[in-house]
């Protein structure tokens, strides 16, 4: 019975020993597939807003720990127990300021993830043109088959077009792998290249029905992918142009630092020198999720916290070499399977 006993009690530490155990190996899986453990993921400073919030919780922990020690040499500057009108306003304030970091967090993660969404739209429209064109498009010489093969290209290059507009960054080298030297020339000269890309997909396309390569219906077809590409262009420069408010940043920053600068007066009296620790504590904690909002609003630049468009258009454009590649010109991979 006891040996039993001892073997249940052996089987039930190892399993609390497993599950500490993997609690330690859970891992965070980045946008590049490079998989970290939750330590490393803590230690990844280049992604926090440490170094951001860092000088002013310095600032308010040296602060409260002045408060300490004005306090400890008899001054009167903490606010007496009995006032109790003054810290329910203090309480007040402390759930004003709640809520509006709660606000301020929310409609930054809503346009981040928005950015996600319209991104990951334009992947799958991408995937769906070029398949329909490399499909449906018929190619009657071995000159519509190179025009095919560019046109698919051009699609992709709309993606990358479409990533330096946002991030208003000149044309790169990966563009002009995508496009002809003349089509890279009137980019240059144009005002807005994911447009002009647009308006070249078009041509083709009516191009192709002009020759009877396409029947209206494709026709149709094609063009309404094109215009989804379009609308996902005007989603992802609607979150651009339209920031948050600059008055609710500068308010609840003001705020902040205002709760920051009275808090130690509220708190001196019952923690005496540990004042100072738990303002930067507290200071530390409002400030990132405040800085947390700025980084993410905008998720279309370099920040280590935006979205990862090189890797999303690296995504596309792969998928479109493969098929490029892989995709015979005349066969059907079909009909050869049903054949053995």
């Amino acid at each position: 019975m006891k040996r039993s006993n001892f073997t249940n009690t052996l089987q039930t530490c190892k399993k609390f020993l497993s599950r500490v155990k993997n609690s330690f190996r859970g891992k965070y899986q980045l946008y590049t597939g490079e998989q970290l453990h939750w330590i490393q993921v803590v230690l990844r400073l280049e992604s926090s807003v440490i170094s951001v919030v860092f000088p002013w919780v310095l600032f308010f922990g040296i602060y409260g720990f002045l408060v300490s020690f004005l306090y400890s040499l008899g001054l009167p500057i903490g606010f007496s127990e009995r006032n109790r009108v003054l810290t329910n306003a203090i309480l007040s304030f402390n759930i004003g300021l709640t809520l509006l970091l709660v606000f301020r967090t929310n409609t930054a993660h809503e346009r981040f993830w928005e950015g996600r969404k319209l991104w990951g739209a334009l992947v799958n429209t991408v995937r769906n043109l070029t398949q329909e064109i490399y499909i449906v498009v018929k190619e009657q010489s071995p000159k519509d088959r190179l025009e095919k093969e560019a046109i698919l290209r051009l699609v992709v290059a709309f993606s990358v077009a479409m990533k330096l507009h946002l991030r208003a960054e000149r044309l790169d080298e990966q563009l002009a792998s995508l496009v002809s030297e003349i089509q890279y020339l009137k980019l240059k000269d144009a005002k807005h290249s994911p447009l002009q890309i647009a308006f070249w997909l078009r041509d083709y396309l009516q191009y192709q029905h002009d020759r009877n390569c396409l029947n209206i219906y494709q026709l149709t077809a094609l063009h309404k992918l094109v215009s989804d590409l379009i609308d996902i262009l005007g989603g992802c420069e609607r979150i651009l142009k339209t920031p948050l408010p600059l008055i609710y940043s500068i308010k609840l920053r003001l705020l902040v630092g205002i709760y920051c600068l009275i808090l130690p007066l509220e708190i001196v009296i019952h923690l005496s020198w540990w004042t100072g620790l738990v303002v930067a504590l507290v200071s530390f904690t409002l400030l990132s999720i405040e800085q947390i909002g700025s980084e993410i609003e905008e998720p279309f630049g370099h920040d280590p916290n935006d979205l990862p468009l090189n890797v999303i258009c690296n995504t596309m454009l792969h998928n479109v070499e493969e098929l490029i590649t892989l995709a015979p010109s005349n066969a059907h991979d079909w009909q050869l399977w049903v054949s053995k």
